[in-house]
């Protein structure tokens, strides 16, 4: 039996753990979630592709890309509500014996993950540059606007393209197929640190000058614990809302990438590769393998900015 003071910190601690979900249930974000019924469709739309990239492809029939588990007699089934469909393949086969299904499913794995991990890349690095610009200012700060006026004169696509090429043309050919994985994410998150560091810069610039930071500054601490400690949080607004909605745009980047043939590997499948196989058979009647891919990266994408829309709204005082 726990003594009383166990039982009485138990308590203490789940009364505090409920008073903080009340809390957070009547906060004016769970208001202004709850009022949209949107914002909850698009939340539980992206929950539903997150939970079947994480725990779905255990579940399905077959492994599309294990070649024993795939059958060529079975390529251009069509989906089951066809008169040649089967409850096997619910949304049909392609023209190598892949469930389309399953395809799906890996792929949305692959995208998110990439979209996930780019954005994070880019995130830190432009966070990193954007504070230590609007902190130390002058002739650093003017120069690294410079480099991100450069970059922002190019389309996002066209840089992740040529940043892509680069490190293609640095690493020898057999290392392709293992660091592509790598290779895009390095692309992508090249492509979009800019606007990271331009909001961190310029919401830095006007931080750097308020009490807090002067009062910090005379008690000794340094500039790096001042930019992290101090600056960062009262800043992560912004930074949370372009983190959501670069997240649509790595995705898209990354299809874009793939359905190009210099994104990920054969073996590695993405939305964007699995679009760019069914289109050459769309004329030809076999519409599935296309659609339903395209079909799932566009509600992915949708569903994703719909919720960086509603982040943006939420944080910005004069949209209320």
């Amino acid at each position: 039996m726990a003594p009383p003071s166990a039982s009485l910190a138990q308590g203490v601690a789940g009364g505090g753990v409920r008073a903080a979900l009340l809390r957070a249930w009547d906060s004016d974000i769970a208001a202004s979630f709850r009022s949209s019924w949107v914002t909850m469709a698009a939340a539980v739309l992206t929950l539903l592709f997150c939970l079947a990239a994480l725990f779905g492809p255990p579940l399905l029939p077959t492994d599309p890309f294990d070649p024993a588990t795939i059958n060529l007699m079975d390529a251009f089934t069509p989906p089951v509500w066809h008169a040649e469909g089967s409850w096997r393949y619910l949304l049909g086969v392609d023209h190598q014996g892949r469930d389309i299904l399953s395809a799906i499913v890996y792929g949305l794995r692959t995208s998110l993950g990439v979209g996930l991990a780019a954005v994070l890349l880019a995130m830190v690095s432009g966070v990193a540059v954007g504070l230590l610009s609007g902190y130390v200012g002058g002739a650093l700060d003017a120069f690294i606007m410079r480099v991100a006026d450069i970059q922002l004169s190019f389309p996002a696509i066209l840089v992740a393209l040529i940043v892509d090429g680069l490190l293609r043309g640095l690493l020898p050919r057999q290392t392709h197929a293992d660091l592509g994985l790598i290779v895009v994410i390095l692309a992508i998150a090249a492509s979009n640190w800019v606007r990271f560091a331009r909001t961190v810069r310029g919401s830095t610039m006007v931080e750097r000058r308020k009490e807090y930071v002067q009062a910090a500054q005379l008690v000794g601490r340094g500039p790096v614990a001042i930019a992290v400690a101090h600056i960062l949080p009262n800043i992560s607004s912004p930074i949370l809302v372009i983190a959501t909605i670069d997240l649509g745009i790595a995705i898209l980047q990354e299809a874009t990438l793939s359905f190009l043939g210099v994104g990920m590997p054969p073996d590695q499948p993405s939305l964007g590769s699995l679009v760019e196989h069914g289109r050459n058979y769309l004329l030809s009647g076999e519409y599935w393998m296309a659609l339903f891919p395209g079909a799932v990266l566009a509600l992915l994408v949708l569903a994703v900015n719909l919720l960086g829309d509603w982040l943006r709204d939420v944080f910005n005082p004069k949209l209320r």
